[in-house]
């Protein structure tokens, strides 16, 4: 058998992605408390304001003015899927769609044709840190699927598959499937047993693009194997980011990196004695065609940007009807999500307002 390691590289920012995906910007931020305003309750004095990516003192402001995060801004032609692990993001379209999301819940975005969208992230405890922990990878669309309209899915947190594995001497392996069948998840999207289905027109929709998005987390010392990929072609990056040191296919890994794997063939993870690992692991047959970019918009050919370029300075993807370029949803941490057509949605967990519709209008505010 072939070494199951193609290539380690160190972590930068953004993480550097394969075919089919883009890139991963992964953002950990140790916010303080709250000003009650929903920015930070300490001096900005000494940041790029609208340009602070400094992680002093251990967080940014991001694009953010007042509250950290990306007010409104472009995309087209590709997905987002962002991964929130602590803390909340308020998301707000050109489309009309609002949501509050956090604490486990994954939103996945279909660009296609074009959307503008903010993603804020309101600090809500006045009295203690607000930390925030987040993936958003960036997954290419197909040529033909460039132009469909613009959609968003939410994965509630209680609602993605998880799973448990215990080696023999009874340490654990957490692994939670945003995307790809693994182990005992292993049904038809979207069907009892397996992972929940992601957009029509995903990329990960296809039956043999074989994307997968998954997070594992290892206690210390434990073992566990990372099953060889179901279709050919695939291509398969292990993320580590958290944790020590983990041995890979035998090979000692001492440092946070990006490794990419040969996703034809199983290979054994076993963490470090000392302290728990976590993992991201992306996979997906590669789309293969010309990638044209150009900052938020991700086409074939740079034709398709210059188009692109002049139909957002034309239509703004359907304008902007919020009040002010940063919208943020109220001091209520209730997780929700309102649709285009007005449709609401929360945790099944969550209580459930009587009068939906006129909860959401109240609790979306800027």
């Amino acid at each position: 058998m072939t070494d199951p390691i193609v290539q380690i590289k160190p972590l930068g920012f953004p993480w550097e992605t394969l075919d089919p995906f883009l890139f991963c910007a992964y953002h950990d931020d140790a916010y303080p408390a709250g000003n009650g305003a929903m920015g930070p309750a300490v001096s900005l004095e000494g940041r790029a304001i609208g340009q602070d990516f400094s992680r002093k003192d251990g967080w940014s402001m991001y694009h953010g003015e007042d509250i950290p995060g990306f007010p409104g801004h472009p995309h087209r032609g590709f997905e987002t899927v962002t991964i929130v692990r602590k803390g909340l993001i308020d998301h707000a379209d050109s489309l009309g769609a609002a949501a509050r999301f956090g604490g486990g819940d994954v939103q996945w975005v279909t660009a296609g044709a074009g959307i503008v969208h903010s993603e804020m992230f309101p600090l809500l405890d006045a009295k203690a840190p607000n930390p925030l922990e987040l993936f958003q990878i960036w997954l290419n669309l197909p040529a033909r699927h460039k132009m469909v309209a613009p959609h968003f899915t939410m994965f509630w947190a209680e609602d993605i598959p998880r799973f448990t594995a215990t080696d023999d001497a009874g340490r654990t392996t957490d692994v939670a499937c945003v995307a790809g069948r693994i182990g005992p998840i292993d049904a038809a999207p979207g069907t009892a047993g397996g992972p929940l289905a992601p957009p029509p027109d995903s990329w990960a929709a296809q039956d043999d693009a074989d994307v997968a998005i998954w997070t594992i987390r290892m206690a210390p010392g434990a073992r566990w194997t990372l099953p060889a990929a179901q279709g050919r072609g695939t291509r398969r990056s292990l993320y580590f980011f958290k944790g020590a040191s983990v041995t890979v296919g035998g090979r000692a890994v001492t440092r946070h990196a990006a490794i990419e794997l040969r996703a034809d063939q199983a290979v054994e993870l076993v963490n470090g004695d000392d302290v728990v690992s976590e993992f991201l692991v992306l996979q997906g047959r590669p789309i293969a065609e010309p990638v044209a970019q150009y900052g938020p918009f991700v086409m074939n050919t740079r034709a398709e940007i210059e188009q692109a370029m002049a139909d957002y300075r034309r239509t703004r993807f359907g304008g902007w009807p919020w009040a002010d370029e940063a919208p943020v949803h109220g001091t209520d941490p209730a997780r929700f999500a309102r649709h285009p057509d007005g449709r609401e949605e929360r945790p099944a967990t969550a209580p459930q307002a009587t009068a939906p519709q006129a909860t959401a209008d109240a609790a979306i505010s800027g």
